[in-house]
C-alpha cells in the first residue's frame, strides 16, 4: 500500500542519513522509500486523479516540503537535498515516530503553518467540507484534500441537478439533452439538432443526431425520464437494438436519468457493442463537465515552483 506523507518523513531523512554529508537526488530518495516500504511496480507508478503526477511522488514532495520548512533538511540545489544537524537529532531515537506532530516542536514549522492556516476561503460552506481534511494529524496532502473536497461538493452538485432533471417536462428535457449534446461537440449546429431530437417516436427511436457537422455518422438516441428506482429493463434495450437494426443504425445511446438493471446491462454488453448507455448518474456528471444547469463559480489553480526558472 502507499504510505501517506507522514509516513514517508522518517524514510526520506532514513535516505538522507546514509549518504552522510553528500546531496542526494530527490528521484534516489524516491525510489528509496518506495524500497523502504516494498512497493510494488504498479504502485510505485500509480498516478493522482489529474494524471500529471504519480501517487508517490507527491506525497513524498508533501513530506519534503515538511521537512524542508521545519529545518531537518536543507536543499543545496535544484532536486538535491541533504540532511540537516535536527535531522540527525530526529534519527537518534529509532522508535521515534516523526510527522507532524514532532515537527510542531520547531518555530520554523509552526510559522509556516500558522501562514498557511491564515488563508481564507470565499465560502464557509466550502470551508467546511474542506477544513476537517487539512488538520495536523491528518494522514492526507493538502492537495489530496482539496481533491476530496471537490469530489464532495460535485457529488452533492450532481445529486441536486439530477433530481432537477427528473422533475422537468418532457419539452423542457429534450431542451436540455440538446444542449448537452451540442456542449459535446455533437449535431453541429442547435437548429440541426432540434430539427433532429424532434423526431420523438419515430419506429422505437426518440431521436437522431449528427455526430458530426455534416451528418456523415449519425447516433441514434432513446431518452427517459424515470424517476429513481424505475430502472430500465432488458426489455427496453432490446426494444432499443430492434429499433437501431430497423433504422440500419450504426451506433446508439440510450439515456435515462435513473439506472440500468444489471439484466438491462448485460444484454447490451451482448446485443451490440454499438449501444453506449447513460445513466442518471453519469447524465448528472456530464450536465456538470460541460455547464448545462450549473455554471463556474471559482476556478482554484494549483501551482507548483518552476525549478528551471531559478537556475543561473
Amino acid at each position: 500500500m502507499i504510505p501517506n506523507y507522514q509516513d514517508c518523513m522518517k524514510p526520506f531523512l532514513l535516505a538522507l542519513q546514509k549518504s552522510g554529508t553528500e546531496e542526494v537526488k530527490l528521484r534516489d530518495i524516491i525510489n528509496s522509500i518506495a524500497d523502504y516500504f516494498e512497493l510494488t511496480d504498479e504502485e510505485r507508478v500509480e498516478p493522482l486523479p489529474s494524471g500529471k503526477q504519480s501517487i508517490l511522488d507527491n506525497r513524498v514532495g508533501w513530506a519534503r516540503t515538511y521537512l524542508a520548512k521545519a529545518g531537518l533538511i536543507d536543499s543545496p540545489r535544484r532536486a538535491h537535498f541533504v540532511i540537516t544537524d535536527r535531522g540527525i537529532t530526529a534519527l537518534y531515537t529509532p522508535s521515534l515516530e516523526i510527522n507532524n506532530q514532532y515537527l510542531k516542536q520547531f518555530d520554523e514549522f509552526v510559522a509556516f503553518k500558522n501562514l498557511s492556516n491564515t488563508k481564507e476561503t470565499v465560502e464557509d460552506t466550502r470551508q467546511a467540507f474542506i477544513k476537517p481534511d487539512i488538520e495536523d494529524d491528518n494522514d492526507i496532502t493538502p492537495d489530496e484534500a482539496l481533491r476530496n473536497a471537490y469530489k464532495t461538493i460535485n457529488d452533492a452538485l450532481a445529486q441536486d441537478i439530477l433530481e432537477r432533471t427528473r422533475n422537468v417536462s418532457p419539452a423542457f428535457f429534450e431542451q436540455l439533452l440538446i444542449d448537452l449534446l451540442i456542449a459535446m461537440g455533437y449535431g453541429g449546429t442547435e437548429e440541426g439538432t432540434a430539427h433532429a431530437l424532434g423526431k420523438s417516436g419515430d419506429n422505437g427511436v426518440d431521436g437522431v443526431i449528427n455526430q458530426d457537422p455534416l451528418g456523415v455518422d449519425q447516433i441514434y438516441i432513446q431518452a427517459k425520464r424515470y424517476k429513481q428506482g424505475n430502472n430500465v429493463s432488458s426489455g427496453d434495450i432490446r426494444d432499443f437494438f430492434g429499433a437501431l437494426n430497423l433504422h440500419n443504425a450504426q451506433k446508439g445511446l440510450f439515456i435515462t436519468t435513473s439506472d440500468f438493471t444489471r439484466s438491462a446491462k448485460d444484454t447490451a454488453q451482448k446485443l451490440s457493442s454499438r449501444m453506449v448507455l447513460v445513466n442518471g448518474h453519469d447524465l448528472a456528471k456530464l450536465m456538470l463537465r460541460y455547464n448545462i444547469g450549473s455554471r463556474d463559480e471559482q476556478v482554484l489553480y494549483m501551482k507548483r515552483i518552476d525549478e528551471e526558472f531559478f537556475e543561473e
